[in-house]
Protein backbone atom coordinates (compact mmCIF):
# COMPACT_ATOMS: atom_id res chain seq x y z
CA UNK A 1 0.00 0.00 0.00
CA UNK A 2 1.45 3.48 -0.77
CA UNK A 3 2.14 5.84 1.98
CA UNK A 4 -0.09 9.04 2.22
CA UNK A 5 0.73 11.87 0.84
CA UNK A 6 0.01 14.99 3.49
CA UNK A 7 0.66 18.27 3.28
CA UNK A 8 1.13 21.06 6.45
CA UNK A 9 -0.70 24.14 6.13
CA UNK A 10 1.28 26.67 7.69
CA UNK A 11 4.03 29.56 8.22
CA UNK A 12 7.18 27.97 6.17
CA UNK A 13 10.43 28.31 8.18
CA UNK A 14 9.01 28.66 11.50
CA UNK A 15 9.31 25.72 14.08
CA UNK A 16 5.92 24.49 14.96
CA UNK A 17 5.01 24.28 11.43
CA UNK A 18 8.43 22.72 10.10
CA UNK A 19 8.75 20.00 13.11
CA UNK A 20 5.15 18.84 12.46
CA UNK A 21 6.23 18.73 8.07
CA UNK A 22 9.46 16.60 9.92
CA UNK A 23 7.49 14.51 11.55
CA UNK A 24 5.08 13.45 9.10
CA UNK A 25 7.88 13.35 6.27
CA UNK A 26 9.43 11.08 9.00
CA UNK A 27 6.48 8.17 8.77
CA UNK A 28 5.84 8.90 5.29
CA UNK A 29 8.82 9.61 3.16
CA UNK A 30 6.38 12.86 1.62
CA UNK A 31 6.96 16.21 2.49
CA UNK A 32 5.31 19.96 1.67
CA UNK A 33 4.45 22.97 3.60
CA UNK A 34 2.15 25.10 2.47
CA UNK A 35 1.45 28.68 3.21
CA UNK A 36 -1.57 29.80 1.97
CA UNK A 37 -0.79 33.51 0.92
CA UNK A 38 0.53 31.17 -2.17
CA UNK A 39 -2.62 29.32 -3.04
CA UNK A 40 -4.37 29.87 -5.76
CA UNK A 41 -7.80 28.09 -6.43
CA UNK A 42 -8.70 27.55 -9.88
CA UNK A 43 -12.68 26.89 -10.52
CA UNK A 44 -12.23 26.59 -14.18
CA UNK A 45 -9.61 23.43 -13.51
CA UNK A 46 -11.09 22.39 -10.01
CA UNK A 47 -7.70 22.68 -8.47
CA UNK A 48 -6.24 24.08 -5.35
CA UNK A 49 -2.69 24.72 -6.21
CA UNK A 50 0.30 25.39 -4.16
CA UNK A 51 2.58 26.23 -6.93
CA UNK A 52 2.94 23.07 -8.71
CA UNK A 53 1.18 20.87 -6.20
CA UNK A 54 -2.64 20.65 -6.28
CA UNK A 55 -3.25 20.11 -2.69
CA UNK A 56 -6.76 17.93 -4.34
CA UNK A 57 -4.92 15.48 -5.37
CA UNK A 58 -3.57 14.52 -1.82
CA UNK A 59 -4.68 12.55 0.83
CA UNK A 60 -4.73 14.78 3.79
CA UNK A 61 -4.08 18.16 4.84
CA UNK A 62 -2.71 19.02 7.86
CA UNK A 63 -3.72 22.66 9.21
CA UNK A 64 -1.05 24.46 11.58
CA UNK A 65 -1.42 27.60 10.59
CA UNK A 66 -3.99 29.58 8.94
CA UNK A 67 -2.56 33.09 9.48
CA UNK A 68 0.16 34.79 11.20
CA UNK A 69 -2.58 37.12 12.86
CA UNK A 70 -6.13 36.08 13.16
CA UNK A 71 -8.63 38.39 10.40
CA UNK A 72 -11.71 37.71 8.67
CA UNK A 73 -9.37 37.36 5.70
CA UNK A 74 -8.35 33.53 7.55
CA UNK A 75 -11.62 32.90 7.35
CA UNK A 76 -11.25 32.64 3.53
CA UNK A 77 -8.84 30.73 3.59
CA UNK A 78 -10.41 28.20 5.40
CA UNK A 79 -12.99 28.28 2.60
CA UNK A 80 -10.61 27.43 0.05
CA UNK A 81 -9.14 24.82 1.84
CA UNK A 82 -12.80 23.59 2.08
CA UNK A 83 -12.42 23.11 -1.24
CA UNK A 84 -9.92 20.28 -1.30
CA UNK A 85 -12.20 18.78 1.94
CA UNK A 86 -14.93 18.89 -0.84
CA UNK A 87 -12.93 16.89 -3.27
CA UNK A 88 -12.51 14.15 -0.58
CA UNK A 89 -9.34 15.42 0.89
CA UNK A 90 -9.00 15.19 4.72
CA UNK A 91 -8.34 17.94 6.66
CA UNK A 92 -7.16 18.05 10.09
CA UNK A 93 -8.94 19.78 11.92
CA UNK A 94 -11.97 19.84 9.44
CA UNK A 95 -12.51 23.43 7.79
CA UNK A 96 -16.07 23.65 9.80
CA UNK A 97 -14.16 23.29 13.15
CA UNK A 98 -11.52 25.38 12.87
CA UNK A 99 -13.38 28.28 11.00
CA UNK A 100 -16.15 28.34 14.30
CA UNK A 101 -12.96 28.86 16.25
CA UNK A 102 -11.29 31.93 14.33
CA UNK A 103 -13.83 34.38 15.48
CA UNK A 104 -13.62 34.78 18.95
CA UNK A 105 -17.50 35.51 19.99
CA UNK A 106 -18.23 32.18 17.97
CA UNK A 107 -15.77 30.25 19.74
CA UNK A 108 -17.08 31.65 23.09
CA UNK A 109 -20.91 30.78 22.20
CA UNK A 110 -19.81 27.59 21.56
CA UNK A 111 -18.08 27.51 25.38
CA UNK A 112 -21.34 28.85 26.73
CA UNK A 113 -23.70 26.05 25.05
CA UNK A 114 -21.63 23.66 26.86
CA UNK A 115 -22.03 25.24 29.79
CA UNK A 116 -17.87 25.74 30.62
CA UNK A 117 -17.10 27.82 33.05
CA UNK A 118 -15.69 31.57 31.93
CA UNK A 119 -14.57 34.68 33.35
CA UNK A 120 -17.54 36.93 33.04
CA UNK A 121 -18.14 38.11 29.84
CA UNK A 122 -20.16 40.92 28.01
CA UNK A 123 -20.52 41.71 24.25
CA UNK A 124 -22.32 44.90 22.72
CA UNK A 125 -22.07 47.64 20.61
CA UNK A 126 -23.32 50.47 22.72
CA UNK A 127 -20.08 52.41 24.09
CA UNK A 128 -22.31 53.60 26.99
CA UNK A 129 -23.15 49.67 28.26
CA UNK A 130 -19.02 48.80 27.36
CA UNK A 131 -18.39 51.94 29.70
CA UNK A 132 -20.56 50.79 32.33
CA UNK A 133 -19.10 47.12 32.23
CA UNK A 134 -15.80 47.66 32.48
CA UNK A 135 -16.79 49.80 35.84
CA UNK A 136 -18.72 47.29 37.21
CA UNK A 137 -16.28 44.86 36.70
CA UNK A 138 -13.59 46.82 38.40
CA UNK A 139 -10.40 45.40 36.29
CA UNK A 140 -11.81 44.50 32.55
CA UNK A 141 -10.02 42.70 29.28
CA UNK A 142 -10.99 44.07 25.77
CA UNK A 143 -10.59 41.52 23.59
CA UNK A 144 -10.49 41.86 20.01
CA UNK A 145 -12.87 39.33 17.86
CA UNK A 146 -9.48 38.04 15.91
CA UNK A 147 -6.24 37.52 17.38
CA UNK A 148 -3.79 34.96 19.40
CA UNK A 149 -1.36 35.36 21.87
CA UNK A 150 -2.88 38.49 23.67
CA UNK A 151 -2.08 40.75 20.42
CA UNK A 152 -4.78 43.71 20.71
CA UNK A 153 -6.13 42.99 24.23
CA UNK A 154 -6.42 46.21 26.76
CA UNK A 155 -6.13 45.63 30.00
CA UNK A 156 -8.33 48.35 32.00
CA UNK A 157 -8.23 48.29 36.12
CA UNK A 158 -9.72 50.58 38.47
CA UNK A 159 -6.79 52.80 38.39
CA UNK A 160 -8.10 54.18 35.25
CA UNK A 161 -9.70 57.25 35.15
CA UNK A 162 -13.39 57.51 33.57
CA UNK A 163 -11.89 59.73 30.42
CA UNK A 164 -9.28 57.50 30.06
CA UNK A 165 -11.04 54.10 29.75
CA UNK A 166 -13.50 56.29 27.38
CA UNK A 167 -10.42 56.67 25.35
CA UNK A 168 -9.24 53.01 25.19
CA UNK A 169 -12.91 52.04 24.69
CA UNK A 170 -12.91 54.80 21.46
CA UNK A 171 -9.49 53.58 20.32
CA UNK A 172 -10.59 49.81 20.55
CA UNK A 173 -13.60 50.69 18.28
CA UNK A 174 -11.59 51.79 16.07
CA UNK A 175 -10.76 48.67 14.37
CA UNK A 176 -13.30 46.52 16.26
CA UNK A 177 -17.15 46.53 15.22
CA UNK A 178 -18.58 45.30 19.07
CA UNK A 179 -16.79 45.45 22.20
CA UNK A 180 -15.93 41.95 23.69
CA UNK A 181 -15.45 42.63 27.40
CA UNK A 182 -13.98 39.86 30.05
CA UNK A 183 -13.71 40.38 33.13
CA UNK A 184 -10.19 39.79 34.73
CA UNK A 185 -9.43 36.67 36.58
CA UNK A 186 -7.23 37.01 39.62
CA UNK A 187 -4.58 34.19 38.71
CA UNK A 188 -1.23 33.61 40.41
CA UNK A 189 0.94 34.64 37.94
CA UNK A 190 0.12 31.42 35.56
CA UNK A 191 -2.67 29.86 33.66
CA UNK A 192 -2.67 26.68 32.25
CA UNK A 193 -2.54 25.14 28.57
CA UNK A 194 -4.41 21.11 28.29
CA UNK A 195 -3.20 19.15 25.52
CA UNK A 196 -5.40 16.88 23.31
CA UNK A 197 -5.43 14.98 20.45
CA UNK A 198 -8.09 13.57 18.63
CA UNK A 199 -9.63 14.30 21.96
CA UNK A 200 -7.86 12.04 24.40
CA UNK A 201 -5.95 13.84 27.07
CA UNK A 202 -1.82 14.17 26.08
CA UNK A 203 -0.52 16.73 28.65
CA UNK A 204 -0.96 20.04 30.84
CA UNK A 205 1.64 22.67 30.77
CA UNK A 206 1.89 25.91 32.84
CA UNK A 207 2.36 29.22 31.18
CA UNK A 208 4.12 31.26 33.46
CA UNK A 209 4.19 35.27 33.16
CA UNK A 210 7.29 37.62 33.66
CA UNK A 211 5.71 39.65 36.28
CA UNK A 212 6.34 42.71 34.25
CA UNK A 213 3.20 42.09 31.73
CA UNK A 214 -0.52 41.43 33.14
CA UNK A 215 -0.71 38.48 30.91
CA UNK A 216 1.28 34.84 30.64
CA UNK A 217 2.00 34.30 27.39
CA UNK A 218 5.17 33.37 25.77
CA UNK A 219 4.95 36.59 23.03
CA UNK A 220 4.76 38.80 26.53
CA UNK A 221 8.10 37.58 27.90
CA UNK A 222 6.73 33.96 29.65
CA UNK A 223 8.07 30.59 30.14
CA UNK A 224 6.99 27.24 30.19
CA UNK A 225 6.86 24.73 33.02
CA UNK A 226 5.13 21.32 33.62
CA UNK A 227 1.88 21.13 35.45
CA UNK A 228 0.12 17.69 37.17
CA UNK A 229 -3.26 18.00 36.52
CA UNK A 230 -6.17 16.19 38.76
CA UNK A 231 -8.75 14.36 36.94
CA UNK A 232 -11.62 17.06 37.79
CA UNK A 233 -9.15 19.74 35.52
CA UNK A 234 -8.84 17.09 32.97
CA UNK A 235 -12.48 16.55 32.74
CA UNK A 236 -12.89 20.62 32.72
CA UNK A 237 -10.34 20.44 29.49
CA UNK A 238 -11.94 17.68 27.56
CA UNK A 239 -15.73 18.53 28.17
CA UNK A 240 -14.50 22.24 26.49
CA UNK A 241 -12.40 20.66 23.56
CA UNK A 242 -15.84 18.47 23.18
CA UNK A 243 -17.43 21.82 21.78
CA UNK A 244 -15.87 21.58 18.52
CA UNK A 245 -14.52 18.64 16.55
CA UNK A 246 -10.77 19.06 16.81
CA UNK A 247 -7.86 16.97 16.14
CA UNK A 248 -5.21 18.81 17.86
CA UNK A 249 -6.23 21.19 20.33
CA UNK A 250 -5.44 23.31 23.54
CA UNK A 251 -7.66 24.58 25.94
CA UNK A 252 -6.19 27.46 28.27
CA UNK A 253 -7.75 27.32 31.36
CA UNK A 254 -6.87 29.53 34.51
CA UNK A 255 -6.66 28.51 38.18
CA UNK A 256 -9.27 31.86 39.64
CA UNK A 257 -10.24 32.16 43.26
CA UNK A 258 -13.59 31.18 42.40
CA UNK A 259 -12.60 27.91 40.95
CA UNK A 260 -10.75 27.09 37.20
CA UNK A 261 -12.35 28.88 34.18
CA UNK A 262 -11.47 28.24 30.50
CA UNK A 263 -10.18 31.27 28.46
CA UNK A 264 -10.59 29.46 24.81
CA UNK A 265 -9.67 26.67 22.81
CA UNK A 266 -7.16 26.64 20.03
CA UNK A 267 -8.56 26.30 16.67
CA UNK A 268 -4.87 24.54 16.11
CA UNK A 269 -2.85 24.60 19.17
CA UNK A 270 1.12 24.45 19.23
CA UNK A 271 3.47 21.94 20.02
CA UNK A 272 6.14 24.27 22.04
CA UNK A 273 4.19 24.11 25.28
CA UNK A 274 4.14 20.01 25.51
CA UNK A 275 7.81 19.97 24.24
CA UNK A 276 9.21 22.56 26.67
CA UNK A 277 7.08 22.33 29.32
CA UNK A 278 5.98 18.59 29.91
CA UNK A 279 8.94 16.24 27.47
CA UNK A 280 6.39 15.66 24.97
CA UNK A 281 7.15 15.68 21.02
CA UNK A 282 3.45 16.14 20.51
CA UNK A 283 4.45 17.14 16.62
CA UNK A 284 4.70 13.14 16.14
CA UNK A 285 1.72 12.11 18.71
CA UNK A 286 -0.05 14.21 16.18
CA UNK A 287 1.81 12.97 13.06
CA UNK A 288 0.71 9.23 14.55
CA UNK A 289 -2.97 10.37 14.89
CA UNK A 290 -3.49 11.96 11.37
CA UNK A 291 -1.91 8.65 9.83
CA UNK A 292 -4.58 6.43 12.09
CA UNK A 293 -7.05 8.27 11.08
CA UNK A 294 -6.52 8.53 7.18
CA UNK A 295 -6.42 4.21 7.53
CA UNK A 296 -2.77 3.75 5.52
CA UNK A 297 -0.22 3.61 8.79
CA UNK A 298 2.30 1.05 7.49
CA UNK A 299 5.19 2.84 9.83
CA UNK A 300 6.18 1.89 13.58
CA UNK A 301 6.35 4.94 15.45
CA UNK A 302 9.72 6.47 16.06
CA UNK A 303 11.59 5.06 19.41
CA UNK A 304 13.73 8.24 19.60
CA UNK A 305 13.05 11.72 18.29
CA UNK A 306 16.27 14.34 18.36
CA UNK A 307 14.96 17.35 19.93
CA UNK A 308 15.08 20.37 17.64
CA UNK A 309 15.78 23.93 18.39
CA UNK A 310 12.89 26.49 18.74
CA UNK A 311 12.96 29.59 17.03
CA UNK A 312 9.40 31.18 16.85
Amino acid sequence: MNKPRIAVVGTPGKWSTEVLADRLEALTGFRAVVSMADVELRLDTQQLLYKDLDLTQLDGIVVKKISEQYAPAAEDRIRMLAFAEQKGVKVFSSTHSIGSLINRLSGTLALQAGAIPMPKTRITESPELAFATVREFGAAILKPLYSTKARGMIMLDQEKSDAEVRAALATYRESQSIYYIQQKANLDGRDLGMVFVGGEYLCTYARVGNKESWNTTIHSGGHYEVFDSNLDLIELGRRAQACYDLDFTTVDIALTDNGPVVFEVSAFGGFKGAWEGCGIDAAMVYAEHVLAQLGKRDTQPLSDVTRTTVND
